[in-house]
């Protein structure tokens, strides 16, 4: 173990917010700068992969020098540059990893790539000081949904996984589907708490070769074909119904799902992450299923939810305390799978 603070520099870029922080061992966040993108994919209904690569490159240098900045540090002054590598947008990727890379050649820097999920679970331990694995952690955003036992610090095991959509990505298209527009997880929570989640019942999906993985796809399509029967009926529909009733759905799968791994692997502490877990109605489910059964429960500030970069430097701490180091020859990883190096 490293004695001494160790303060990192790290860079997010793996989809629509370009961002860099300094983070001291682990914890402590000195800076955490995000440039989001959102206000220009909007008018697309979705992240544009070319769009945001190029947005990426604009920003990246400026958000660097805002994180040292606002750190009151320097590059100098900097042990180790961490970076996301994976999984994400390759183009989004490469701008992130092509920015680290240069400043730890040119600084002579050690070089750490970190896994994006990896990230979002990490983000537990900068509001929660006292957390240490293991503990069980469901990370559920736009691209993900995993539900992981953190078995110490950089060794994961995934007990399930989306099979198809991920929970976000399913919030984004049934947004679009009634109208509501992009970003679809904030608009549907938004409208949900104007309705019934009751009114209509959508089927909660299984797997039945793996009771811990999650499908959201079938949910969608059932969304989707309740929209459709309205239409040709001519019924009337309420969006806000809809939305509450989907979104019941979808909490009563994740909340399930965690709640058997937890008495099956007999956890006291409990974790959410990434972005779908900054959902209002979704933290408070988690926190009634914990306190039920005796469960310590962890979760970040939404900020810390969404993509960023302090994140990441919490996690690239871990990962250079364990000696991990990467060679000049890293290289974006979009389909990376966590625990892999």
């Amino acid at each position: 173990m490293i004695s001494n603070d160790v303060k990192i520099l790290a860079i997010e870029s793996s989809c629509d917010e370009t961002a860099a922080a300094v983070v001291v061992n682990g914890r402590d966040v000195k800076s955490n700068v995000i440039s989001t993108q959102i206000p220009l994919h909007t008018l697309y209904g979705g992240v544009v992969p070319e769009i945001a690569s190029r947005k990426h490159t604009e920003r990246i240098n400026q958000v660097v020098k805002e994180a040292l900045a606002k750190a009151d540090t320097s590059l100098d002054e900097i042990d180790a540059i961490a970076v996301t590598y994976g999984p994400g947008l390759v183009g989004a990727l490469l701008v992130g990893v092509a920015e680290a890379k240069a400043i730890a050649f040119a600084k002579k820097k050690p070089l750490v790539g970190v896994h994006h999920i990896e990230g979002h679970i990490s983000a537990n331990y900068i509001e929660n000081k006292d957390l240490k694995p293991p503990f069980l952690c469901l990370v559920v955003s736009g691209g993900h949904t995993h539900l992981v036992h953190v078995k110490d610090y950089g060794k994961y095991e995934i007990l399930g996984r989306t099979r198809d959509d991920a929970a976000g990505e399913a919030f984004d298209k049934v947004a679009r589907a009634i109208g509501l527009g992009y970003p679809g997880g904030p608009k549907i929570e938004q409208k949900a708490k104007e309705g019934n989640p009751e009114a209509i019942h959508f089927t909660r999906p299984k797997v039945d070769d793996g009771i811990y993985d999650f499908s959201f796809s079938g949910l969608k399509s059932a969304v989707l074909n309740y929209l459709n029967k309205a239409q040709m009926t001519g019924a009337e529909v309420s969006e806000a119904d809809v939305a509450a009733s989907f979104q019941k759905a979808v909490i009563d799968s994740l909340v399930d799902h965690a709640a058997m791994a937890i008495d099956e692997f007999g956890m006291d502490k409990f974790a959410i992450a990434g972005g779908v877990a900054s959902n209002q109605t979704l933290r408070a489910a988690f926190e009634k299923m914990c306190e039920s059964k005796d469960v310590e429960f962890y979760h970040p500030s939404p900020i810390l939810c969404t993509d960023n970069a302090a994140m990441i430097g919490a996690a690239g701490y871990y990962e250079y305390i364990a000696g991990h180091r990467d060679s000049w020859d890293l290289n974006a990883v979009p389909n990376l799978k966590l625990g892999e190096r």
